[in-house]
């Protein structure tokens, strides 16, 4: 049982001030209980490794015969090791305590609409082994493939016992079903991806929209964990998508369709986005947009082989190239009118930027920032923040979908 009083508990609840639903709920148990110390001794295990049991108890305000009847039960399941002895001046040494890196893995899966990637990462979310693949047109098709690629990831680590599937969508996922509902650059309609994923791998699968999964990401590993409670992930790809985690909690919305900030009209005189609107924050402010820009401003025949993907536009416009930093200063001027309406609706803590435009942060960041001053009436408390792309912050969130489910709260309410 936890040490803590009851001023204590009554400080807590009064920080989130959630009230409870009385026409669905659970009541909390014992087991209630134990499951959730069993996730914090997890966590804390997970975060300050290597630990003794004593920091344990100091750090979760547990009994210590508490933390060792759960430490033993971890051990005993192989979630965590034993390591070295501690180094005391006296009195009995310490062990170490591990989570056990060589028992269970994750496979992350992030799809995006022309490429998907498959990644295998232990516990701590290091990668032990990534590829990729087609997405492909035909969703049927796709799954098939998927589904022998994943197939192949697993067996490619036999040692290991594999905790379930994470996957990120370019898309909206419905709450109810489980089907991708909405993914305009996708072109996939009313999709079921989890029921033959799951029948194929014999593994939980967790899908969800590639922003909230990076909004994830960034509390369980990221620079952000401990003190942000209000923080949006906008990934900008092929289109633009928006995650929310506000108050300490991941937004969803009805249907699981909030966020969708990318369809939101930012030119009425815009281009026609997939969704069937035109001039949306998507089609104005994305890696296809700065494309689409670069090609406008090209004249035709002049001698292209073939027209630059975003990255290329990136290089071009760092080496001086005027047409690619003009198309790149349109794209980051949508983004910042993106952003001035996040700030204005939302008020988040921090806005993390998720994609490839991150790599040019020097000269696209400033713009940004400015942008969003000059259109706010109000003072400004957002930070504006890039990603590194070098950590994959998709996949890191596809990750963090299964590391939810064990080292997570449990549903208790």
């Amino acid at each position: 049982m936890s040490t803590r009083s009851s001023s204590d508990c009554v400080e807590a609840s009064a920080r989130f001030d959630r009230k409870i639903d009385l026409n669905n709920f659970q009541a909390a148990t014992t087991r209630t209980a134990r499951d959730i110390n069993r996730r914090i001794v997890l966590n804390l295990i997970r975060k300050h490794q290597p630990i003794s049991r004593a920091e344990l108890a100091r750090h979760s305000r547990l009994q210590r015969s508490t933390v060792s009847a759960i430490t033993e039960q971890l051990i005993a399941e192989r979630w965590v090791t034993v390591g070295a002895l501690g180094d005391l001046p006296r009195g009995r040494k310490p062990t170490f305590l591990h989570l056990n890196s060589d028992r269970a893995a994750i496979l992350a899966v992030d799809i995006r609409p022309t490429e998907t990637t498959i990644a295998v990462a232990d516990l701590s979310m290091r990668f032990l082994s990534q590829e990729t693949m087609h997405t492909g047109e035909n969703p049927e098709q796709f799954i098939k493939d998927l589904c022998k690629r994943i197939s192949h990831a697993t067996k490619s680590f036999p040692r290991l016992t594999f905790e379930g599937i994470g996957v990120a969508l370019p898309g909206r996922v419905d709450l109810t079903t489980g089907k991708l509902t909405f993914a305009p650059n996708l072109a996939w309609k009313s999709i079921d991806l989890k029921t033959p994923l799951e029948q194929a791998t014999g593994l939980s699968v967790a899908l969800e929209n590639a922003a909230n999964a990076c909004a994830l990401a960034e509390i369980w590993s990221g620079r952000y964990s401990e003190q942000v409670r209000n923080l949006v992930a906008v990934t900008i790809s092929e289109g633009i998508g928006v995650g929310m985690i506000l108050n300490g909690q991941l937004v969803r919305g009805a249907g699981g369709l909030a966020g969708e900030f990318g369809h939101v009209t930012i030119r009425e005189d815009g281009p026609l986005c997939n969704c069937g609107n035109k001039g949306c924050l998507d089609v104005c402010g994305s890696n296809a947009a700065a494309v689409r820009y670069y090609n406008e401003l090209t004249p035709c025949g002049s001698g292209k082989s073939a027209p630059p993907d975003f990255n290329s536009i990136l290089r071009m416009a760092e080496q001086g190239d005027v047409r690619a930093a003009e198309a790149l200063d349109r794209m980051v001027g949508c983004l910042g009118a993106g952003m001035a309406m996040l700030v204005a609706g939302l008020s988040p803590d921090i806005i993390v930027l998720v994609g490839e435009v991150t790599s040019a942060w020097e000269r696209v960041g400033p713009t940004i920032n400015e942008i969003v001053k000059r259109r706010l009436a109000t003072p400004l408390h957002t930070r504006i923040l890039p990603t590194d792309p070098r950590t994959q912050p998709r996949l890191r969130g596809a990750i963090a979908l299964v590391l939810q489910e064990h080292f997570g709260a449990p549903q208790i309410l």
